[in-house]
């Protein structure tokens, strides 16, 4: 069997590695014509509930593209049918919810998940890639809790989180218990997938970055102190990221968390300048792989030389890949990663 690659767990414990790791949000799906194949026949939901299927999905960039870890095939909202929210993913909007969360009596209404319950399909996709499939880290992932609630109170995605914000400022008691309810379905679904083979998670706080530094200290980073502390026993890395929040990663870096993911707005050096020690995973502009190689190469190289500056750097986009990038520019890209870094080692 093929040596396991575990570069990607020692750059998120700041160790040395022989080349910069690297794997790409929304690499599973998208752009890959195998994977629009699938989809043609059936929806992400059906894809998740078929254990083989998900794992094929999930498996395929390792395959074609040569990536250090592998990222499980769902969507951050597959637990919250568990907790008794009616969701379903509408192609080219979202995730839509029917029964959105409007009072404190409907966040009283939430029911406790359990992950051997309500998602054995997530759990078997994953026993089935890390005991058969895969030699690189699986990585398990969950939603936060700010950006699960957006989705849970606006009903569907939102460009300004008005609703949402209106409720956590208007019913704080309601909104920290909606934090405690969210935060005890994510770390005992994070635990169940480590327990299953995870070897490294990533919380997605996709949308926090629409809150002021302020609010985000009252009304988040309590929560997100106790996800990380709780999970910490767990052993495996951790890796936070979201979008638009370069004004909040100096509260990430103290959070009990091991990696702090970068959008492309903030670059690796001005982010060490800040202060932030942690190990760092970014933070290509998922745009530049629509560019000219040329363009892309440069991009590459000058961020791929900021994270050499200090040992704990995971190359990967500001954000997800899109489904018109061709192919065959991930797996260039990852090739000339490897061996660039490699080269500057």
């Amino acid at each position: 069997m093929t040596k396991f690659n575990d570069t990607l767990l020692r750059a998120a414990r700041g160790e040395q590695t022989e080349h910069t790791p690297v794997w790409y949000m929304r690499q599973a799906g998208r752009s890959q014509p195998e994977y629009r194949k699938i989809k043609e026949k059936y929806s992400l939901e059906e894809i998740t509930h078929q254990p083989e299927l998900c794992a094929y999905v999930t498996h395929l960039p390792v395959q074609n593209y040569g990536v250090d870890a592998a990222i499980l095939y769902k969507d951050i909202v597959t637990p919250l049918p568990g907790m008794g929210i009616d969701v379903k993913i509408e192609v080219g909007i979202g995730p839509v919810i029917s029964n959105p969360i409007r009072s404190a009596k409907d966040v009283d209404t939430l029911r406790e998940f359990n992950p051997q319950e309500h998602v054995p399909f997530v759990l078997d996709t994953i026993k089935l890639l890390t005991t058969e499939q895969l030699n690189v880290p699986l990585i398990g992932f969950a939603g936060a809790p700010f950006t699960l609630a957006s989705y849970m109170i606006e009903g569907g995605p939102s460009k300004n989180y008005a609703k949402t914000k209106a409720f956590m400022v208007s019913e704080p008691q309601a909104w920290f218990k909606l934090m405690d309810k969210l935060a005890d379905m994510i770390i005992i679904d994070l635990k169940a997938q480590i327990q299953a083979g995870a070897k490294a998670f990533q919380i997605f706080d996709s949308w926090v970055g629409a809150l002021n530094h302020e609010d985000y200290q009252i009304f988040i980073k309590p929560i997100m102190t106790r996800i990380f502390t709780e999970l910490k026993d767990e052993g495996v890395p951790s890796i936070l990221f979201g979008v638009g929040a370069s004004h909040l990663v100096m509260d990430w870096n103290e959070l009990p968390v091991d990696v702090v993911g970068l959008d492309w707005r903030l670059p690796i050096k001005q982010a060490r300048q800040m202060g932030i020690t942690k190990p760092l995973q970014g933070n290509l502009d998922p745009t530049l792989l629509l560019a000219d190689w040329s363009v892309l190469e440069a991009r590459t190289k000058d961020i791929i030389d900021q994270g050499l500056e200090m040992p704990g750097h995971i190359f990967n986009l500001g954000h997800g890949v899109f489904p018109s990038v061709n192919p065959d520019v991930l797996k260039r890209l990852t090739a000339f990663i490897h061996e660039y870094s490699a080269s500057k080692k």
